[in-house]
């Protein structure tokens, strides 16, 4: 899909705590668009965001994959991240490409741990925060408990855009609080909703939602509670104007809601991202620096200077390296040149992708504010800038947390000691919270990463993708000792085994040096008594 403006495009990271539905809603709004012709699923190990095999093996998001959808003739990014802790580092990385987060909460188990963390790096970033409540088909989820919770943990900014139409097995559809109108939705999964009056149950809760959000929408603006004041009310095109500002000055954070295992709720969520989510207009592209590290003011305007920020790195056995990027400024287009601005590199670019997964379709360009990739770049690597050799530009990126835990490895044949080093390298590119390298005191090879589980999956790539088979073992701790006080040591030599026998007497003075002066060796031998030629010896048995 091609795009000409950034008003038309909606960037969104999918994030949250593990299991909350961010993978399949994302299949679910493919589906719903008809990108895809049927429902992807986890367990069918098909959906096009956890494209690689250790993805579809345990069931659970490793990498932040992208995906988009067209909807209402906007382009609406989605940036699939891991639930895991351990993977977090890829969940920050997807939240610096996007312009928003869509934070998926589970409606059953409400706020959990990488809920509260995904909310606290948005805070860090100022990303304004969509919260979306999944599952809202399953047994015991409940949307009173589930806003009493959002609410009691991240304020009363937290609003509902939406309200449900049944409940956990009956759940049929949303209500719209802002347009007013209800949608109700067939059980076959389709996505596609019909437009109802508002269930008569519902009116009263309907009408005290809406006039809560019309306060809040209202507080968030000086002109618009003055309106509010005078009027009492706001009419329809100021309350949806002012909505989207005070989203995406994080002063309010809506609440949408609906199932994506059934597929119900899908087209009205892409109706409320088009219409209150931040375009990349709306929001600050982050303080970039030029060659002089000099603070510049970014736009998100295609005409400006190019500058794009490289979030991704894959190495797919087939295509090769593919990097996947964020335009910030400018417009790049397929087989042009531009400057690796952290590097100083050259770089030839090929052809431009838009990216569902790690499925390519070539476009020509990508403009201010699009995500996109491109294959076979030499030298950049994940957070670099590409921009215009004219206007060289390096854009912030994120912190990257030391490893927590090394495991030694070892190839299982002797025949693969000679590959491990090339598939590390690229997996390596590929993620960079792991860390390699060899131990210069042990010699032992060591795979760093977040936790065990990180380095297993590493391990499993190693296997899979360049059939590199390698042990897992703890690795050896360089204990250190050294010498406190002043000491002398005394030894004596005798042996007899005929005709002349041999005899030695030596006496080793050791005292401490000062700390960090290593070793010295001093000779005070009076004469001849030990022979030139056994002194060295007595050196190295003193260090042995």
């Amino acid at each position: 899909m091609q795009v000409d403006s950034p008003d038309k495009i909606r960037n969104l990271a999918l994030a949250g705590h593990n299991a909350s539905g961010k993978t399949t809603l994302a299949s679910a709004l493919l589906h719903t668009t008809g990108v895809v012709n049927r429902m992807l699923r986890i367990e069918d190990k098909n959906t096009l965001t956890d494209f690689d095999p250790e993805e579809m093996e345990r069931g659970i998001s490793i990498n932040v994959a992208p995906a988009f959808v067209p909807w209402r003739g906007h382009k609406v990014n989605l940036l699939d991240c891991p639930g895991y802790g351990i993977f977090f580092t890829e969940t920050r990385a997807g939240m610096r490409a996007a312009d928003a987060v869509l934070l998926c909460v589970n409606a059953v188990a409400g706020v959990e741990v990488n809920t509260e963390k995904v909310w606290e790096v948005a805070g860090e970033m100022a990303s304004p925060v969509i919260l979306y409540l999944a599952k809202m088909d399953r047994e015991r989820a409940d949307f009173a408990r589930a806003l009493g919770l959002l609410r009691g943990r991240f304020g009363r900014e937290v609003m509902p855009l939406q309200l449900p139409i049944g409940a956990e097995h009956d759940f049929a559809g949303v209500v719209d609080l802002v347009g007013g109108k209800a949608y109700r939705y067939s059980r076959d999964g389709n996505g596609k909703a019909d437009a109802v009056a508002v269930p008569a149950e519902l009116a009263g809760q309907v009408e005290e939602l809406r006039n809560q959000l019309v306060e809040m929408v209202a507080e968030t603006d000086d002109q618009l509670l003055e309106r509010f004041f005078e009027e009492g009310t706001l009419d329809d095109e100021a309350l949806r104007r002012g909505l989207r500002s005070a989203i995406a000055r994080r002063r309010i954070f809506p609440l949408l809601l609906g199932s994506g295992l059934h597929n119900v709720g899908s087209s009205a969520l892409l109706d409320a991202l088009v219409d209150f989510a931040p375009a990349p207009t709306d929001v600050a592209v982050g303080q970039a620096t030029d060659n002089l590290d000099r603070p510049l003011e970014l736009r998100a305007d295609p005409a400006a200077p190019t500058a794009a920020l490289v979030f991704k790195t894959l190495n797919d056995p087939f295509a090769g390296k593919i990097s996947i990027l964020r335009v910030a400024s400018g417009t790049l287009k397929s087989d042009s040149t531009v400057l690796d601005a952290n590097r100083d590199e050259q770089e030839r670019m090929g052809t431009l992708m838009a990216l569902q997964g790690k499925q390519g379709t070539p476009v020509q360009k990508l403009v201010a504010g699009d995500i996109g990739g491109v294959a076979k770049l030499k030298t950049a690597q994940t957070g670099d800038t590409l921009s215009d050799r004219e206007h060289p530009v390096k854009l912030p990126w994120i912190p990257i947390p030391p490893p927590a835990i090394s495991f030694a490895i070892e190839p299982k044949s002797k025949g693969d000691e000679d590959k491990i080093g090339d598939a590390l390298h690229r997996l390596l590119e590929e993620d960079p919270a792991l860390r390699a390298g060899r131990d210069a005191q042990t010699g032992e090879h060591l795979l760093s990463g977040t936790g065990q589980l990180h380095v297993e999956i590493t391990v499993g790539k190693l296997k899979s993708r360049y059939k590199v088979e390698v042990i897992l073992h703890p690795p050896k701790v360089p204990y250190r000792e050294t010498i406190k006080r002043k000491a002398e040591g005394h030894g004596r030599h005798k042996k007899q085994t005929g005709g002349r026998g041999q005899f030695a007497d030596c006496k080793i003075l050791m005292e401490p040096m000062a700390r960090g002066e290593d070793y010295e060796f001093k000779d005070e031998i009076f004469g001849g008594s030990i022979p030139h030629n056994f002194r060295p010896a007595v050196d190295k048995g003193i260090q042995e």
